[in-house]
Order: structure tokens, then C-alpha cells, then sequence
């Protein structure tokens, strides 16, 4: 009986390290992507953009978790775009000139690149700077990720040519009526400290 944990890994059957298992069990189309609703709903900001097929420059702000990484895949894929992801903490400015160029370079041969940076908040400002001519000029489509307040954390000028959205916390279930408290064992001593529901 085959099951979602035992499914053929490629990496696996060649030998390699299998991926994680987060990783293989990402969402594979925009509509798998639960609680965010918001911003991928036909009439919402992204909903809006495949509707069009422009994807535009966006910062993806909110907790772990809540599946910034999995939309900026998706939407790649969805605009036939070029993926290429960083890690600010692990990226530095010569990492950034070789992206820069490399996309430039695919842009001349008709292919579009849409850089996703994570955790991009941790770039200092001379670096989110660099991002600005390549973003201007349509080089590159550019998703930072960041559980930081962007106000606070990205660059003024970057932020002006980036749309901000929120993304929610997930919430492992829905929000259910209080169930009925439980009759009190001792209600002589008991009553006076047992909860009236538990949620």
C-alpha cells in the first residue's frame, strides 16, 4: 500500500541524500496553498497578477512557516520564470554581481528570472540597494521573504517598488464552539475551580 511518506524520491534512487520531507510535500499548485486566502483569491493582490501573467516585485511578509518560499516557487513556475533562491544570511555582494549578470544574461536569450531572497531583511542597505536598476529596468523580478516589519527593515526606495503583503499565521484548526465543561467530580470541592468551557 503505497502512502505520502514512502513515495519514490529521484535523489533517493540515485544515491543522493532524499530532500526533506517539508520539501517534498510543498504544494504543487497555487491552490493547495491553505490560509492565505487573502492574497491568492481571484480578486486578491497575487490572484490578480496570474490573471494577468505579470508577476510584479513583492515582499512576502510574515511568521515561519506560512508558505513564502512555496508562492514564490509557484508563481515562477506559473510565469515560466527563471528560479533562482538566496539566503541573506548566506549571500554576500559577490553572490548578488553573479545573479545580477547571470540574469541579465537569460533576459537577452528571452528568459525572465525572478530571484527569491529569504530572511532579505538581513541584507544591510548598501546591499538592498543593489537590487534597485535591476528591479527598475524589468532584469529581474524580485520576492524577498522576511518575518520582519518591512517599514522598519527594507530600504525606502526598494519598498517603493515592491508591493507589501501579509501573510497569516496558519492556525492548526479551525475556531470551534466551546464545548461544554465537564461535571466536577467533588462538586463540593471541585465546582468553584473548574473552567466554565474548554476551547
Amino acid at each position: 500500500m503505497s502512502d505520502l511518506f514512502a513515495r519514490a524520491d529521484p535523489a533517493t534512487e540515485a544515491g543522493a541524500k532524499p530532500a526533506p520531507l517539508a520539501d517534498r510535500l510543498r504544494p504543487q499548485q497555487l491552490g493547495d496553498v491553505v490560509g492565505q486566502d487573502h492574497l491568492l483569491a481571484d480578486d486578491a493582490p497575487l490572484g490578480r497578477m496570474i490573471a494577468r501573467s505579470t508577476i510584479s516585485s513583492v515582499i512576502l511578509w510574515g511568521p515561519p512557516g506560512t508558505g513564502k518560499t512555496t508562492i514564490a516557487r509557484l508563481l515562477a513556475a506559473m510565469g515560466a520564470l527563471r528560479f533562482v533562491q538566496i539566503s541573506a544570511i548566506l549571500s554576500g555582494v559577490a553572490d548578488l554581481k553573479k545573479i545580477f549578470e547571470a540574469a541579465r544574461h537569460h533576459r537577452q536569450m528571452g528568459q525572465a528570472t525572478l530571484l527569491f531572497v529569504d530572511e532579505i531583511h538581513r541584507f544591510n542597505r548598501s546591499q538592498q540597494d543593489s537590487f534597485l536598476p535591476y528591479v527598475e529596468d524589468g532584469t529581474l523580478t524580485l520576492i524577498g521573504a522576511t518575518t520582519e516589519n518591512p517599514s522598519f527593515e527594507i530600504n525606502g526606495a526598494l519598498l517603493s517598488r515592491m508591493q507589501v503583503l501579509q501573510l497569516k499565521r496558519l492556525m492548526m484548526w479551525p475556531c470551534r464552539p466551546c464545548w461544554p465543561a465537564p461535571k466536577p467530580i467533588c462538586p463540593s470541592l471541585c465546582s468553584s475551580r473548574l473552567p466554565r468551557a474548554i476551547c
